[in-house]
């Protein structure tokens, strides 16, 4: 078995070609298609955060929303870029919103990749301490995130306040129990994975990675998520971690389909997304359900993870989306043993 969810950036655009022309339309389509997946059986509804675009941004009032609306599916993020957030306003937001939603949110964060301005976080009012990176800033704010989450009391209690306190320091308030072990790290390295397992988080990796060797995506995704592993294992956690890897896949079922992605099917490809730090970008899997089938089971980053999320091209609708899910779980997913 392996659960299997949506990963959406939320894109929206004015043109008359897209079917997602405003933010409204993107945080609205949205939640419709988390209603639709989770009736259609699947795992979770993801959602990227990018800032200075026309995209999803923040996070939590949408997931309390699709929270209110839906019973049993996930919802989460891949990912909330850690370098604008405030980690104390973000853990009540999602204490906030992981009760609403009872208890259903997983949450991917990370450092972020490449954004729409130039420093971006700087406008958030976020600089990195002396002699330390953007990415130093992120894992620190990760960090005191995590450490909030624990629900351990900080705060000296006002000796007169408006209303009465508990006894003891103040933690911050609403509290979700749980919600710590339902964090995931963005790990575009072998070394931020390691990183990962050893504070207690879950794992995502996306449709793409830092080029470490040279080797397709799929490969070097599978050494990451061992090396993930181990580093869990040696850190003596005692439950079990998960880990979710992303993959733009289309069965070709119909007519429709064959017109959108029937010439997608390629291969991975390596670039730079970002100076002097070379990427290999996972290739996108479109295909007959029986080729599509041969094609997942060689993939062995799918085998090792048991989260599996599909990119899904939002600007195309919540039916057409509705409808990819389905063909994934109806055509595909059974004869690879994923259902």
């Amino acid at each position: 078995m392996k659960k299997i969810g949506f990963l959406s950036f939320g894109h929206w655009s004015p043109s008359p070609q897209s079917g997602t022309r405003s933010g409204a339309d993107a945080l609205l389509q949205s939640i419709d298609l988390a209603v639709a997946a989770e009736e259609l059986g699947a795992d979770g509804a993801y959602f990227r955060v990018h800032h200075f675009a026309r995209q999803l941004a923040s996070p939590f009032p949408l997931l309390a929303a699709a929270g209110a609306k839906t019973k049993r599916i996930e919802l989460g993020t891949a990912v909330i870029d850690m370098r604008y957030e405030n980690p104390l306003y973000m853990a009540e937001d999602a204490g906030a919103a992981d009760l609403i939603a009872g208890g259903r949110l997983q949450l991917g964060i990370s450092r972020g990749s490449p954004e729409q301005v130039i420093d971006g976080w700087r406008y958030f009012g976020y600089v990195p301490q002396e002699g330390k990176s953007d990415a130093d800033m992120a894992r620190n704010h990760a960090e005191i995130f995590l450490d909030l989450l624990r629900g351990e009391g900080f705060a000296q209690p006002n000796p007169r306040p408006m209303f009465p306190n508990p006894p003891g320091l103040l933690r911050l308030e609403p509290f979700s129990a749980g919600l710590r072990d339902r964090i995931w790290w963005g790990a575009a390295t072998d070394a931020t994975a390691v990183w990962a397992a050893k504070l207690g988080m879950n794992l995502q990796s996306s449709t793409l990675k830092f080029d470490e060797s040279g080797e397709p995506l799929h490969v070097q995704q599978a050494k990451q998520i061992r090396a993930y592993r181990a580093a869990w294992k040696e850190a003596g956690h005692t439950r079990e971690p998960r880990v979710s890897v992303s993959r733009s896949v289309f069965a070709l079922v119909n007519d429709m389909d064959r017109a959108y992605f029937g010439g997608s099917e390629g291969e991975d490809h390596f670039g730079y997304i970002e100076p002097e730090k070379r990427a290999v970008f996972g290739r996108t899997y479109a295909a007959e359900p029986d080729k599509l089938v041969e094609q997942l089971r060689e993939d062995e980053a799918i085998a090792e993870a048991d989260t599996l999320l599909l990119t899904v091209p939002n600007q195309l609708g919540v039916d057409y989306n509705a409808h990819v899910i389905e063909s994934i779980l109806k055509h595909v997913a059974p004869a690879l043993g994923w259902r």
